[in-house]
């Protein structure tokens, strides 16, 4: 009995203060609403900061027990954003004609949540770049303008991204 007392003293002390990375908390217990003000827009892309915004919102809605409101005077903590850039850019030509027939948009985020009160940043991303990609039909009957589709799947995977990024502190 004396012998299992050392092995299991020595399992307890080498688990004390390890974590495995990206399982923190990047918000204090203290925040319970996150104001989204309205993104700043660097891009060409007029409709793009309010989809971001919503799509953020709905994902802290989904994910998380959070009040999200606009006001920021209101708010624990604020997640203030901008749309460094969006690049739209033709990924894959027809050999017989060079019409692009896919193409790839990026959009580069920063984005900081910082506490109201004490204005300790909680969470920092400068230059993130999110990437999507679409098609584009060369028949002109058959045509369909995909890149606002491209655009929505792009602003709710980046939406998911940055609230993950905020809940597991990467």
């Amino acid at each position: 009995m004396k012998r299992g007392l050392p092995i299991a003293l020595a399992c307890l002390s080498a688990a004390c203060g390890y974590h495995v990375g990206g399982h923190g908390e990047a918000v204090p217990a203290t925040v319970k609403t996150i104001a989204i003000p309205p993104l700043v827009n660097n891009s060409m892309r007029p409709k793009l900061p309010a989809m971001l915004a919503a799509d953020i919102t709905r994902e802290f809605h989904a994910r998380t027990k959070y009040i999200i409101i606009t006001d920021p005077t209101q708010a624990d903590a604020v997640l203030k954003g901008a749309i460094a850039k969006f690049v739209n850019f033709p990924t894959i030509a027809d050999p017989t004609t060079g019409n692009a027939t896919g193409a790839g948009c990026v959009v580069t985020m920063n984005l900081t949540l910082t506490e109201r009160r004490t204005g300790k940043v909680l969470f920092s991303q400068a230059g993130v770049e999110y990437r999507e990609r679409y098609e584009i039909s060369l028949d002109p009957k058959t045509y369909f303008d995909e890149s606002d589709t491209a655009l929505e799947r792009l602003s709710r995977d980046l939406a998911r991204s940055i609230v993950t990024a905020i809940l597991e502190k990467f």
